[in-house]
């Protein structure tokens, strides 16, 4: 069975791209191999070449298990955590329904 292709918009892969380039120079700057971290994060090597990639198709577990031996695993909870246009919808939501 093939695996099916993940296809991204551009503006998408540069954010995976730059956050696959964070990941590696994060690793580069505690003077971790490649082997020292996939190890420590039971995932393959290939696995982590691909992640600093920034390749789509890469479990998010594997993200998480790459950040959690890098120390920066709390990094994922600022994802979507300020969130103004989300709260700016909100409040015109409760602006409408008060209206009626």
């Amino acid at each position: 069975m093939r695996s099916k292709k993940t296809i991204l918009l551009p503006s998408a892969e540069k954010i995976l791209s730059t956050f696959g380039e964070n990941i590696r120079l994060a690793r580069r700057r505690r003077r971790l191999s490649l082997q020292q971290v996939a190890e420590r994060a039971d995932i393959a090597r290939s696995t982590l070449g691909l992640i600093e990639k920034g390749t789509p198709g890469v479990a998010m577990s594997a993200y998480l298990q790459v950040l959690f031996v890098l120390g920066l695993e709390k990094d994922l909870l600022r994802v979507a955590a300020d969130d103004p246009l989300g709260h700016k919808l909100q409040d015109a939501g409760l602006l409408s329904e008060g209206r009626k």
